[in-house]
């Protein structure tokens, strides 16, 4: 005690007591603030941790609700894609428009090799298309779309990689050197070959693969018009023909992305194809109740004209595979008449008269019918020159048919989006001054007539009616149209199915022995396999053995069906149990028989990875309980029996959840 008496009685004692004193309290207050610091990180470490389970929680809540629980990696990987297809769109649109734009660059002072090059491009667009189809073989012949569809349906969405590198480079040569077809539908098979492999590479389901297939077709689509709602409702009324909200979600969103992204690149908010809203701005006509017949005849018109060209193209398929040359040179078959038709268009008027109107994807002549310039003159005079400018459109649609067919027909690449869109709009513009020419004053004009029959064409072509209608009403971005539209397009679309029932897509298809049915009923039977339903145990007989046999195992067993082998252990046939009922008629020949000589050899197998629609169609067209089932791997192993029984079940459960 002395000692420290004594230590703070010295000198300088007391400037250092102060100052002990000061550092024990600042360590004191410096633990304490650790110590309330600590207890501030915790409390807010567990809030954050209870406000991320609760985020969790609603958005696994949220994802079950939206039908996304096993899928939500979709959303994101559809994002990824609207992107691609955006940029995609980009460099496959534009060089086809350069391409196209050459007889214009040139100018007057190059006319005559603008007529030359009328004839002389076609041909060789279609010999770069031969040797574009030589380097990139595919044993399906069709149009793009109609392959995609394919793949939905028969092939669980899978698309080989070098089919949308066909597509692009040959839709390129054939459409940029002239020929009459369409980019969109190209787009959309890239798009879809794009979805499809990176659905194969992330190793999804056929679910998944639709969906994303889906998004690439809508993101390409969406991407030309700068149009996603159109592009959304044509992938999924045409292509997928499924409106479940989990293929939906995901298709919206790469959808929304491609439009956008393609907007960025461009600058810009009009459509890859060139025909801005500056076209659509005139608002001082509006539809009224008068008008309403007119537009209803006006869809009988254009279902007329939709189906005629549905079934000119066929047609002009089977001509030109009569022609005796290799299957790879026939797109120069057709290049050359179409050749010939620009020449002799060109030689009909005089110089300057411009582009033939029948030549490429034909947005330049589309940009052309919804000009009122184009009507003015010839509405303020009189009838004769009214039914000469509807009879110059009328020659140029019958024109317009033909080299499509021309094109396509004999083999050519491309799509029928925009002859469709072109078909229309002429129509239409015929149609209005044909009205005007009569006297009917209180019809609609023909520029709104064309934008109808834009709709219209589409709606009958494709059986869509919402994506004509949609379509149509993002380019105008009017509401006022919206009426005709829908009234049009609902009926020229139910004229087309009541004339002829496949669309344009579905011919194809239809002509391989492919039918499409309902899309609720296709949307359900298309998600479930064979192998996600209950087998029967299969009962396996041979071939050699004696008929009492199997009748005494269908009497201690109650079988009704047997799968009949060859010695080998391969499959052979099927006793039915109706075959052992004719036998059972005649019990006194029953120890003569073979198996052999009663099974069924007609009747068709299923293979365990094939959907439920293939399987219903089998039912179909055969009158029996069940079918064998057999291993895609191993053909020769019968897996079980499949029972029509269980498969309706199934169905029936499924349309109760679904």
């Amino acid at each position: 005690m002395v000692r420290r008496i004594r230590h703070f009685g010295e000198p300088n004692s007391v400037t250092k007591f102060p100052n002990q004193v000061d550092r024990l309290l600042c360590s004191h207050q410096t633990r304490r603030g650790t110590r309330e610091r600590r207890r501030v990180f915790k409390r807010s470490l567990r809030v954050t941790l209870l406000l991320l389970m609760l985020a969790r929680s609603l958005t696994n809540r949220l994802r079950i609700r939206l039908g996304l629980d096993r899928e939500w990696w979709l959303v994101l990987v559809a994002g990824g894609i609207g992107v691609a297809m955006g940029t995609a769109a980009i460099g496959f649109i534009l060089p086809i428009r350069w391409l196209e734009r050459m007889p214009e660059l040139l100018g007057e002072e190059f006319a005559g090799l603008s007529q030359l090059l009328l004839l002389v491009a076609p041909c060789v667009g279609a010999l770069l298309t031969a040797l574009v189809f030589w380097i990139f073989p595919t044993n399906f012949r069709g149009h793009g779309v109609t392959r995609v569809m394919l793949a939905v349906n028969r092939e669980q969405s899978n698309l080989p990689i070098r089919l949308g590198i066909r597509h692009w480079l040959a839709s390129t040569c054939t459409i940029g050197s002239g020929g009459s077809a369409g980019p969109e539908g190209p787009i959309v098979t890239i798009g879809a070959t794009v979805g499809s492999n990176i659905s194969r590479w992330l190793k999804g389901d056929g679910a998944s693969a639709a969906t994303l297939l889906g998004c690439g077709s809508a993101a390409g689509l969406a991407a030309v018009f700068n149009a996603p709602l159109a592009a959304i409702f044509f992938t999924m009324e045409v292509i997928l023909r499924d409106f479940s909200l989990r293929t939906f979600t995901p298709i919206v969103i790469a959808s929304v992305v491609s439009a956008a992204t393609a907007q960025m690149w461009l600058g810009s908010s009009e459509p890859l194809f060139g025909v801005g809203i500056e076209f659509f701005q005139n608002k001082s006509e509006t539809f009224t109740i008068g008008q309403t017949f007119f537009y209803v005849v006006f869809g009988l018109l254009t279902a007329l004209i939709a189906v005629g060209f549905i079934r000119l193209l066929p047609i002009s398929e089977k001509l030109f595979a009569r022609i005796p040359v290799p299957s790879l040179l026939r797109p120069l078959m057709g290049a050359i008449l179409l050749g010939g038709l620009g020449a002799a268009w060109m030689g009909l008027h005089k110089a300057g008269a411009g582009y033939p109107p029948f030549f490429g994807a034909g947005y330049s002549a589309t940009r052309q019918l919804l000009d009122r310039s184009m009507y003015e003159s010839a509405l303020q005079g009189a009838g004769c020159d009214m039914l000469w400018i509807a009879g110059g459109i009328g020659v140029a649609l019958l024109l317009k048919m033909v080299a499509t067919c021309c094109t396509l027909g004999s083999g050519g690449a491309g799509g029928l989006f925009a002859p469709s869109l072109l078909l229309g709009a002429m129509s239409g513009g015929a149609f209005g001054m044909i009205l005007h020419a009569a006297g009917f004053t209180g019809a609609p004009p023909p520029t709104h007539l064309a934008l109808v029959g834009m709709a219209a064409m589409l709606a009958s072509t494709t059986h869509a009616p919402l994506t004509g209608v949609l379509l149509v009403y993002e380019l105008t971005r009017s509401y006022n149209i919206m009426l005709p539209l829908m009234l049009t397009a609902v009926i020229a679309a139910l004229a087309s199915r009541v004339l002829y029932r496949d669309s344009i897509y579905t011919a194809e298809l239809a002509s391989l022995g492919i039918r499409l049915g309902g899309m609720s009923d296709l949307t359900v039977l298309r998600r479930l396999h064979v192998s996600n339903l209950p087998l029967d145990t299969a009962i396996t007989v041979s071939a050699t053995d004696e008929l009492s046999k199997v009748v005494g195992i269908s009497a201690e067993h109650g079988v009704d069906d047997f799968v009949v082998l060859h010695e080998d252990g391969t499959y052979r046939g099927m006793v039915t149990s109706n075959d052992l009922r004719q036998a059972l008629l005649n019990r006194q020949v029953i120890a003569l028989l073979r198996v052999d000589e009663i099974t069924r050899d007609d009747l068709p197998v299923v293979f365990e990875n094939e959907t439920l629609d293939v399987a219903l169609d089998r039912f179909s067209r055969h009158d029996v309980e069940r079918l064998t089932v057999l291993s895609r791997d191993k053909p020769e192993r019968v897996l079980g029996l499949l029972s029509r029984a269980a498969l309706m079940n199934r169905y029936q459960r499924e349309l109760e959840t679904s």
